[in-house]
């Protein structure tokens, strides 16, 4: 059983994200990584790059599939996690901690995200 932390939001796409005010913290969730496997590398938008909710922002390969990563919100990318492009299995062993993948300044509050309860719907 994949872990759904509670304190988070979801989109359909596998993403989740947290929010202090209107910086946004994206990753892919613990079911995303253990669908995937073993990731490789991970291929993410820049710094200042503008992203739309529900696009594709970025991808991910594994040793199984490269899947698409989508903003969960609309924004500027602000920081990516510089970390990936040297240890990107840091996803599969943390993927709601030191596996985050981009933090964005939304342009707007997102719409369509799931609490945790919903996103177990959709994963069960």
């Amino acid at each position: 059983m994949s872990s759904i932390p509670d304190n988070l939001k979801y989109t359909k796409e596998h993403e989740w994200v947290s929010s202090v005010g209107n910086l946004y913290t994206m990753g892919i969730t613990d079911f995303a990584q253990g669908a995937l496997g073993d990731i490789v590398y991970v291929q993410l938008p820049k710094v200042g790059e503008v992203v739309i909710a529900g696009n594709v922002c970025g991808e991910i390969e594994s040793t199984k599939s490269v899947s698409e990563i989508f903003a969960a919100v609309s924004g500027t990318v602000t920081q990516v996690n510089a970390q990936l492009s040297d240890t990107p299995e840091v996803v599969n062993s943390d993927p709601y901690g030191a596996g985050w993948l981009v933090k964005v300044e939304a342009s707007a509050e997102p719409a369509d995200l799931l609490d945790a309860a919903g996103y177990a719907q959709i994963t069960a």
